[in-house]
């Protein structure tokens, strides 16, 4: 493979179209804890576009301006008050934008359609700010955007501070970049700046002396892989996960589809048992891996494993928060068991304890866990402190490709170094939509190695995208 040394070519400072209105924007109990996560890092490889890479960055440059001016907060930088509140200064500060250059590399050195390889370090050096807290807001600006130019395709890298976005409000952002360099006079979807909901609290955040720290260890040796779960796939796992196989059309994933017009959700789901009651694809899924990387991991039988589910809240409470409020509006769901158990039990066992918890986090869940944490305020633990936990985060549901910046939608959708540990699991909708998903896996090297050679697992997958 080439070398995956990317040049930076030039740097320059992206102010909004039109000047904020907004003034400050007080972080809250979900924004907080984020200050000692990395920035996110999330972005997308395109075929190269039909005109000159210099019109390329004119029009990104422009597009962003204008994006900004929807976003102001994005604008900004973090300020702590005297009374140790953290808020969004939206003073137009504006933004980074980079434009960098790897033209050694051809699209088929480091993009592998179909085949199951680990995700190439060329991905790391399309982002900027690699290893960045997000409480350095208070200094560099809140979002990065670095363009990288391949030999045969571009790269647009979106760097973006945690404690001010979480994934809904991040992609909110970055499709309304692609729609307005498409050439949308107006955008489809508005941000809600609102801050009169349930996250808004008194409560004050001690920070350490000389700021946070990361709470994981992000020199840890790691691998990473893109598992790609084709419909077909999904369809089969929510069935045994359901309980369906003694059904005599349970193993007929084609009878399933034509009966909901395409959509994944068996038939039989909603004869036999309520929306509440039934397993989920996604926690088929999740329940899946749980018990793959746990038997890989040859953890003791009475050691605790923990699964986390990142989960968004704005649907959740009463009334709804707005689908489009900008900031964080996630809480964790922990699921634990023990290894043996998980192992020893099936599919369906674990999928049942993932999906209660989901189902129990409802208004009264939220409002108990803002209510925790301003008894307690503190930075969000994340990380795999005891070699037995795993954390799911990002969404099939996110719309990451809905990107078409104006000559077709991305090839895939990659991540840098951001928030990457041993059994950090990141959730993506697969390129062909239909309910494809694809996994995004971060395993120590030895978890990985059997997570490839675990039969049960890898009979669901179909190479990666």
């Amino acid at each position: 493979m080439p070398s995956s040394s990317t040049t930076i070519i030039s740097k320059s400072t992206i102010y909004p179209y039109q000047p904020s209105t907004l003034k400050t924007l007080r972080l809250s109990v979900s924004d907080l804890p984020m200050l000692s996560c990395h920035y996110i890092q999330k972005g997308i490889l395109l075929p190269p576009p039909p005109f000159s890479f210099h019109d390329l960055l004119l029009s990104l440059k422009r597009s962003l301006s204008h994006a900004l001016s929807h976003f102001p907060a994005l604008a900004g930088r973090l300020v702590t008050d005297s009374d140790g509140y953290v808020h969004i200064l939206c003073n137009d500060a504006g933004v980074e934008f980079i434009h960098a250059t790897a033209k050694h590399l051809p699209t088929a050195s480091i993009y592998f359609p179909g085949l199951l390889t680990d995700v190439p370090n060329s991905f790391k050096e399309f982002f900027a700010y690699n290893k960045t807290i997000s409480y350095s807001g208070h200094h560099l600006p809140l979002v990065a955007v670095q363009v990288t130019e391949l030999a045969d395709a571009v790269f647009i890298g979106c760097t973006v501070n945690h404690a001010v976005t979480d994934g809904t409000s991040f992609w909110h952002f970055f499709n309304t970049f692609a729609e307005i360099c498409k050439g949308a006079k107006k955008i489809s979807k508005s941000p809600d700046f609102s801050r009169d909901t349930v996250f808004n609290s008194s409560a004050v955040l001690r920070v350490p002396a000389g700021g946070p720290k990361v709470t994981f260890d992000d020199e840890q040796p790691l691998r990473e892989k893109v598992f790609h779960f084709t419909r077909e796939s999904i369809v089969k796992l929510k069935i045994r996960a359901n309980n369906y196989g003694n059904n005599r059309f349970a193993d007929s994933a084609e009878f399933v589809e034509k009966q909901v017009n395409g959509k994944i959700t068996p038939v039989l789901c909603h004869a036999v048992r309520n929306k509440t009651e039934e397993i989920s694809s996604f926690q088929s899924l999740s329940a899946q891996l749980w018990r793959s990387v746990t038997r890989a991991r040859k953890l003791d039988p009475h050691k605790t494993s923990t699964f986390r589910m990142a989960v968004n809240c704005r649907h959740r409470l009463h009334p709804k928060m707005d689908a489009y409020y900008f900031g964080n509006a996630i809480q964790s769901i922990p699921t634990v068991a023990e290894a043996g158990e998980i192992l020893s039990r099936d599919l369906r066992w674990c999928a049942e304890l993932l999906h209660k918890n989901v189902v129990a986090h409802d208004d009264a869940t939220v409002r108990r866990g803002v209510e925790d944490w301003e008894k307690a305020p503190r930075l969000f633990p994340l990380g795999n402190f005891d070699g037995a936990s795993m954390t799911m985060g990002s969404s099939p549901r996110f719309p990451m490709y809905d990107n078409d910046f104006g000559w077709g939608r991305p090839l895939a959708i990659r991540s840098g170094k951001a928030n990457k540990f041993d059994g950090k699991i990141s959730a993506f909708p697969g390129r062909e939509g239909k309910g494809s998903v694809d996994l995004e896996v971060v395993l120590a090297p030895e978890t990985m190695w059997g997570l490839e050679n675990d039969m049960e697992f890898m009979q669901y997958v179909t190479g990666s995208v």
